[in-house]
Parts: structure tokens; C-alpha cells; sequence
């Protein structure tokens, strides 16, 4: 895609000042440093998305876990959902 079609999907962002004890600090630069990210936003924005992953599965969780019980599954369920999906996306 050119650089010119990517305009459409800028995303604004505001900003936010944390503070941080000096060992917290000095753990975040580490990680930046150690793990590739260029600041220090990079990798709070990446351990917030973390977080939002992990709050959205903790959801399908607690929904699957409060459904109504159904038939037990076997390997035929299993084939047949494979089979399903496999066939969606060759069309």
C-alpha cells in the first residue's frame, strides 16, 4: 500500500505522565533497551494491549463457564468444525 493510503488511518493519541519509583524506572528503561522497543510509550502501550487481551479472555471465560451445559463433544465435533472453517476460507 503507498505511504499516501495510510493517511486515512492515522489514530490520534493523547498523552499521560506517569510517575514511577526509581526501581520501576530503571525496570521499564531495561525493557526498552533489552527488548527492542523504542520508548518507553511503546512498551507501556504494549503491556496495556496485554492487559486488554487478557480482560477480554477472562470474558469469553466467565461466559463459557456460566452457558448452558451441552452435549459432550468428541472427535466427529471436532472434524466437523474443522471441516467448517476450512471451508470458509476457500471461498
Amino acid at each position: 500500500m503507498p505511504i499516501f493510503a495510510n493517511a486515512a488511518r492515522i489514530i490520534r493519541m493523547g498523552t499521560m505522565n506517569i510517575s514511577l519509583p526509581d526501581h520501576l524506572k530503571s525496570f521499564v528503561d531495561e525493557q526498552v533497551a533489552g527488548r527492542g522497543y523504542g520508548t518507553s510509550s511503546e512498551y507501556i502501550r504494549e503491556l496495556i494491549r496485554r492487559d486488554q487481551d487478557r480482560l477480554a479472555l477472562r470474558r469469553l471465560l466467565l461466559d463459557g463457564a456460566s452457558s448452558a451445559p451441552t452435549e459432550p463433544v468428541d472427535a466427529e465435533y471436532f472434524t466437523s468444525l474443522r471441516d467448517r472453517v476450512g471451508g470458509q476460507r476457500r471461498k
